[in-house]
C-alpha cells in the first residue's frame, strides 16, 4: 500500500491521515443531519463532534500506551507524544469520546443518551471509511484466497477491508433502525455492542498481544464492553426514557441504503487499487 500519496518538501499526506479525515466529515455530517432530525442543538452537537475526535485521539494514545505496549514506553517516555509513529488504539479513543461526551452534555446539561443516538451511526461510518487507509494488515493466510494481499512475499488477510464491510453492514442496521428505537440511548447500545462484535472478529486474522489462546487484549476489551453494555441496555430499557421518534419515509431509506452499497464497492475498489 502506498503510505504517503502527497509530498511537500519534508512533508508528506499519508494515505491513512486523508481517509480518517473522509471519515470524519462524513461523520460530521451525518450526526448533524441525525441532530436537526430529533431537534438537538445543531451548534452543541458540532462543537461535541470536533472536541469529541480531539479527545478520541488521546484515549486512543493512552490505551495504546497502557495496554499494548508499556514496557516500551515505560522505558522510553519521550516516545508517548509521538502519535505520528503510530500507535493508537480504536477501542480506547471510543473510551476517550464516551467520557468527553458524558462530561460536555452534563456541563450542558443535554441528554446524553438521546445525543448518543445521533452519534452512533455517524461514529461508525467514519470507522469504516477511514479503515480503509489502515497501514495495518492481518496475518499470512493458511490457504490462498483470491481477495488476500500480498505483503512481504506472503498473502495476507486484508482485515482493513474486513472490518470496513462489517462496519458499513452496521451502519446500515442502524442507519435503518434509528426510528424504530424505544427509549434513548437504545440506538448507541446498538452500536456499542455491533462494533464490539465486529472488533472481535477482525482480531482472529490480526497479531495483537496474546492474553490466552487465540485471544488477545483487543478480544477482551470487546467482551468488557458487551457485557457492561448489555448491563447499560438492560437498565435503560427497566428505567427508559420514551424515544420520539418520527417515522422515517421508507423511499429516503432505500435511496440511504443504495448511497451506502454504493460506498461498499468504492471502498473495496479503492482498498484494491492501492496496490
Amino acid at each position: 500500500m502506498r503510505e504517503a500519496i502527497i509530498h511537500l518538501g519534508p512533508f508528506s499526506v499519508h494515505l491513512f491521515g486523508v481517509f480518517i479525515a473522509l471519515g470524519m466529515l462524513a461523520g460530521i455530517y451525518v450526526v448533524q443531519k441525525e441532530a436537526e432530525r430529533k431537534g438537538l442543538d445543531v451548534d452543541q452537537v458540532f462543537n461535541l463532534a470536533l472536541l469529541g475526535m480531539v479527545a478520541g485521539i488521546v484515549g486512543a494514545r493512552i490505551y495504546y500506551v497502557l495496554v499494548f505496549n508499556p514496557t516500551y514506553y515505560l522505558n522510553n517516555p519521550g516516545q508517548i507524544l509521538m502519535v505520528h509513529t503510530g500507535g493508537l488504539s480504536i477501542q480506547g479513543g471510543l473510551l476517550g469520546a464516551i467520557l468527553f461526551g458524558v462530561a460536555y452534555t452534563k456541563y450542558y446539561k443535554i441528554s446524553f443518551w438521546k445525543v448518543a443516538d445521533a452519534f452512533g451511526p455517524a461514529i461508525i461510518l467514519g470507522q469504516a471509511i477511514a479503515r480503509v487507509g489502515c497501514d495495518v494488515f492481518g496475518i499470512p493466510m493458511a490457504n490462498s484466497r483470491f481477495w488476500g494481499v500480498m505483503l512481504d512475499n506472503q498473502l495476507v488477510h486484508p482485515v482493513q477491508i474486513y472490518e470496513s464491510l462489517l462496519n458499513y453492514g452496521l451502519f446500515l442496521i442502524l442507519w435503518n433502525y434509528r426510528d424504530k428505537i424505544k427509549y434513548d440511548g437504545q440506538l448507541f447500545v446498538f452500536y456499542l455492542i455491533g462494533f464490539s462484535i465486529n472488533r472481535a472478529i477482525i482480531e482472529f486474522f490480526r497479531t495483537n498481544p496474546i492474553v490466552v489462546g487465540q485471544f488477545t487484549v483487543a478480544h477482551v476489551t470487546s467482551l468488557l464492553l458487551i457485557i457492561v453494555t448489555a448491563g447499560l441496555g438492560l437498565y435503560l430499557k427497566k428505567n427508559k426514557l420514551p424515544a420520539k421518534e418520527e417515522l422515517i419515509d421508507k423511499s429516503e431509506k432505500i435511496r440511504d441504503n443504495f448511497v451506502v452499497i454504493g460506498l461498499m464497492i468504492l471502498s473495496v475498489v479503492i482498498y484494491y487499487s492501492l496496490y
